[in-house]
């Protein structure tokens, strides 16, 4: 990793975990995110994924519009730090334990492989 690259992941890690502390004591069913980038696209290729305990927990913070909150709360925090995401709804994603359990036996890792397939080059 190029040392810009570095600092880039050490402000984008601690604007994220920021989001995170924020959205756990806020959020009910919000357990944990996560990010992908690929340093030779970024910003355009960063992809941020907030996880919930459940489908249902997924749902009804849907429901309740808590995914404009994480927009909202997520482009903020990156601001403050001198990240401007032009895609912010298409590079923000939502995903559940519940549904990682089903379709990858809670392999994380594989499961978040098939969205690093994804990360745009441009």
């Amino acid at each position: 990793m190029k040392k810009s690259d570095k600092k880039i992941d050490n402000a984008l890690r601690g604007a994220l975990t920021n989001v995170c502390e924020t959205a756990l004591g806020s959020v009910e069913g919000f357990v944990w995110l996560t990010h992908l980038v690929n340093y030779n696209a970024f910003p355009n290729s960063l992809k941020i994924v907030c996880v919930f305990e459940t489908d249902e927990a997924l749902s009804k913070a849907i429901e309740a519009k808590q995914d404009d909150y994480f927009y909202t709360l997520i482009n903020n925090e990156l601001s403050t730090v001198n990240i401007k995401l032009n895609q912010l709804r298409q590079q923000v994603s939502f995903d559940t334990e519940e549904a990682c359990e089903r379709s990858h036996a809670g392999k994380w890792n594989e499961r978040l492989a098939k969205l690093q397939s994804k990360v745009a080059l441009h």
